[in-house]
């Protein structure tokens, strides 16, 4: 179900699929599967993408009903076992010094609750919060932000990697208009457009495809692409950074899904907001 919620909120298949953090292929098997289960199509498909059928439509409302229910009975089922879990999202990089800060706090208040962690690739800077994979994210703005609430942690000045042979890269700072005949590091097609952007510096560019953190620098080390990072994170010694001086800041930000009544969330965010002050 929560497949098909995915792809009828997206209404694009890869869209989806990038959104759940799976290759396109199973997502397309088992929506056929529940088609069949059904008894009718969900989707009509075309070129560009998908709409829902009626029978979709139904079974959305109601599909979306179910996996609320189910939270609630998740929820229920591990305070009745004596269980209280939280599963937090941990975006591209862990070796930030704030989660661990933020992990040594959580531990200290709350330390019969079972944490589990689930590190994404930059894809998705929800970290799989939409897709129902984790209760509460720990990531970097800006992205889309419907049907989210979002508590802002700490804001990172942002500079340009580039390869320290680079004749730019001894300068002290530069701007984002010194760097437009670069080619930049884009992410895969169905990446939220606000978070690509973002990381573009605020206009299309070209460039190669990229998933993850050292993919990024690997594409600056291989191929001189331009890639963006917070300043203050350790860069291997064949590569420099620049601040931008005309870059907005990159924002660290809890976020959890709108209307999440679960406890554990309210208390990890004033722990959080607590930690990632120091």
């Amino acid at each position: 179900m929560r497949y098909f919620v995915a792809v009828a909120e997206e209404l694009h298949f890869g869209r989806a699929a990038t959104r759940l953090h799976m290759s396109q292929p199973p997502l397309s098997r088992a929506i056929k599967h529940l088609e069949a289960d059904v008894g009718s199509l969900l989707f009509v498909r075309s070129p560009t993408g998908v709409t829902l059928t009626p029978v979709g439509s139904v079974l959305l409302d109601e599909a979306r009903a179910l996996l609320d229910h189910a939270d609630r009975v998740r929820v229920r089922v591990n305070a009745a076992a004596g269980v209280a879990t939280i599963t937090i999202g941990i975006l591209g990089d862990g070796t930030d010094p704030g989660v661990a800060r933020m992990a040594a706090a959580y531990r200290r208040s709350r330390p019969g609750i079972d944490i589990r962690i689930r590190e994404t690739d930059l894809t998705d800077p929800t970290c799989g919060l939409r897709a129902g994979m984790v209760d509460v994210a720990l990531t970097r703005a800006p992205f889309d932000e419907t049907a989210l609430m979002v508590r802002a942690l700490r804001t990172d000045p942002v500079g340009v990697v580039l390869r320290a042979d680079d004749p730019l890269a001894r300068r002290d700072g530069l701007r984002l208009a010194e760097l437009c005949d670069r080619r930049w590091f884009q992410f895969p097609q169905g990446t939220d457009p606000i978070w690509q952007s973002y990381w573009n510096g605020g206009r299309p560019r070209e460039g190669p495809v990229v998933r993850a953190v050292q993919e990024c620098l690997q594409a600056v080390l291989w191929n001189g692409t331009v890639g963006l990072a917070p300043l203050g994170h350790d860069l291997p010694a064949q590569l420099a950074v620049v601040p931008l001086i005309d870059m907005p800041p990159s924002r660290v930000v809890a976020v959890w899904n709108e209307g999440d009544t679960n406890p554990l969330i309210r208390s990890f965010i004033e722990i959080a907001t607590t930690a990632y002050r120091h």
